[in-house]
């Protein structure tokens, strides 16, 4: 079978493309939390619809078990530059974030925020992602996040080196 053509829609957003590993480990810190490292592993691919799919993975960098999960679609209004960004994760939050790509940059920030109702405290309120591809061929991304108790601080940060086209 023959693999599916880029939906022209996504055109904007092929740089993201790939299999990517973390290089170096991520680091995150959050003022409730102890400042950690992490490895990743992410999948940005398409099925020729006018979407991308996505999965990261990310990993404990000594013991390599899983820690957080989360899948998705990004989505581009057709013409446009304006993106959507849907995602699931594995602590049992559901978030959609829109934005924008500008060039090889990917800026977007919660629109709405949904949960379980047993998530623990203190729940996330508000998300901004930035994806950009480095001059290097590198992706990065850093991630903020406004709790219940904190206001918007930079939690992630990581960059990917791509290991499958």
């Amino acid at each position: 079978m023959e693999p599916p053509k880029l939906n022209p829609v996504v055109e904007p957003l092929s740089w993201m493309l790939g299999t990517w590993l973390s290089d170096p480990p991520g680091v995150g810190t959050f003022p409730t939390l102890q400042p950690f490292q992490y490895l990743e592993e992410v999948h940005i691919s398409h099925v020729g619809q006018p979407m991308l799919n996505f999965s990261f993975n990310s990993f404990h960098p000594e013991t390599h078990k899983p820690m957080h999960r989360e899948c998705g679609f990004i989505r581009l209004k057709p013409d446009t530059n304006k993106v959507a960004f849907v995602s699931a994760q594995n602590t049992g939050i559901v978030e959609v974030e829109e934005g924008e790509v500008n060039g090889q940059e990917l800026c977007v920030s919660s629109h709405s925020v949904s949960r379980i109702s047993f998530a623990k405290e203190p729940h996330v309120e508000q998300i901004t992602r930035k994806f950009r591809l480095n001059s290097e061929g590198k992706l990065e991304q850093t991630v903020s996040m406004a709790t219940t108790t904190q206001p918007m601080t930079q939690h992630l940060h990581i960059t990917y080196k791509k290991v499958t086209p």
